[in-house]
């Protein structure tokens, strides 16, 4: 049965309403931000900022198979998933699943069967997951059952990826990765070779599949982008079909080519964190600090969004509600979330209690309802007024 939301009043935090730190209470009813008297729970020491909202992140790769030998349930790495993003605040994330020649869990197949579980988990989710399309070129025989996959689950985002020169690289440089590779999809590494030169004859009729499929987005109202541009033709290339998101562009002409052009620019928070790309492409941070980024997601670490965002107050890159944006507002803009994102009357009551002094998640509400809850916070909720509302439910 799906939890109910919670109707109750938090007072005493920092809250970040109108691009603004400020000393004042919210009340949640009925799944929304509303007004007036209802219990409270004095969350003294604490921020309530927006949910988190990710863009991109697979991280329910390492649920679907811990090890590459040890594949789990989709339900259950659903499950994990769900618990994996509340714990760290988020309240909305897409799930990047790979549609792709390669096979194996990137396969069409496997997204196929991952958008049914999905479908039939979300009377349970905590979380709003959604599943992001990552389509490569080179998959023209796919086209029919992309699109049908598409409005029969729902899908509302598609990014276009291309792995062949990828492919191309490793084959000259890296036999034991290649080897791995091609074992997690079940083939031998010459057998993933000759599926790597098949697609690559699909070359020429590459521009007319990916208008064809843009065509079809646009009348589907999907938003659509590229993921890994490395220049500047490259990105304007897509944008000029209408693939106007731009996902982790690996070099600056990539990036500044979409902002001149006013296309969103999104970038890996773990790059922010760790002070780069484990690649060696550009660093987010740079890109940040020229104005060439406009949202963080995950990548394929979820505690990564919360710690950017800080990681950008303390290098003093930016405050916190222009950083915090950049995981919820501008999130929710560029996917066209007019619910969400901010904090503001009649907005979905997706938010996250954190701990100012230790910055730990210890409270996440999504459309009202409590997806996670520890610590002190968690103290605080059940020794308030609340106790009797959160039996009942």
């Amino acid at each position: 049965m799906r939890l109910k939301p919670s109707d109750l009043r938090l007072t005493g935090a920092t809250i970040l309403r109108d691009g603004k730190l400020q000393e004042r209470s919210i009340a949640i009813e009925a799944g929304r931000i509303s007004k007036g008297p209802l219990p409270e729970v004095d969350l003294g020491g604490y921020y309530v900022l927006p949910g988190i909202i990710d863009l991109h992140g697979d991280a329910f790769e390492r649920h679907l198979a811990p090890r590459p030998s040890a594949p789990f349930p989709i339900r259950t790495a659903l499950q994990g998933t769900d618990r994996d993003a509340a714990a760290n605040g988020i309240t909305t994330a897409w799930m990047a699943h790979s549609w792709s020649w390669e096979g194996g869990m990137r396969s069409p197949e496997h997204a196929e069967r991952f958008l049914h579980e999905l479908e039939s988990f979300r009377t349970e989710a905590l979380t709003d997951l959604r599943v992001q399309i990552r389509c490569e070129t080179h998959t023209i025989d796919t086209k029919a059952q992309l699109l049908a996959a598409i409005r029969r689950y729902g899908v509302d985002y598609v990014v276009f990826n291309n792995h062949l020169d990828e492919a191309f690289e490793i084959a000259l440089r890296d036999e034991v990765r290649l080897a791995q590779w091609a074992r997690q999809a079940g083939r031998t590494s010459r057998e993933h070779m000759d599926l790597v030169r098949n697609a690559s004859t699909q070359g020429p009729n590459i521009p007319r599949y990916l208008c064809e499929l843009a065509d079809a987005f646009d009348t589907l109202g999907i938003a659509y982008g590229s993921h890994d541009d490395g220049d500047g033709e490259t990105r304007e290339t897509y944008s000029m079909i209408g693939a106007k998101i731009c996902e982790f562009p690996t070099a600056r002409p990539a990036a500044a080519l979409a902002h001149a052009v006013g296309d969103p620019i999104l970038m890996g928070a773990p790059n922010v964190v760790r002070g780069g790309s484990q690649s060696g492409n550009i660093a987010a941070i740079d890109l940040i600090r020229e104005g060439l980024c406009d949202a963080l997601v995950s990548d394929y670490y979820y505690p990564a969004l919360l710690q950017a965002a800080f990681h950008l107050v303390d290098h003093k890159v930016m405050d916190l509600p222009k950083a915090w944006a950049m995981i919820s507002t501008k999130p929710a803009e560029i996917l066209r979330l007019s619910d969400r994102g901010k904090i503001d009357y009649g907005k979905r009551a997706d938010l996250v209690v954190i701990n100012k002094e230790t910055r730990a998640v210890e409270a996440t509400i999504s459309g009202g309802r409590l997806t996670y809850l520890a610590g002190q916070a968690a103290h605080r909720f059940l020794q308030s007024q609340y106790p009797a509302q959160l039996a009942a439910e």
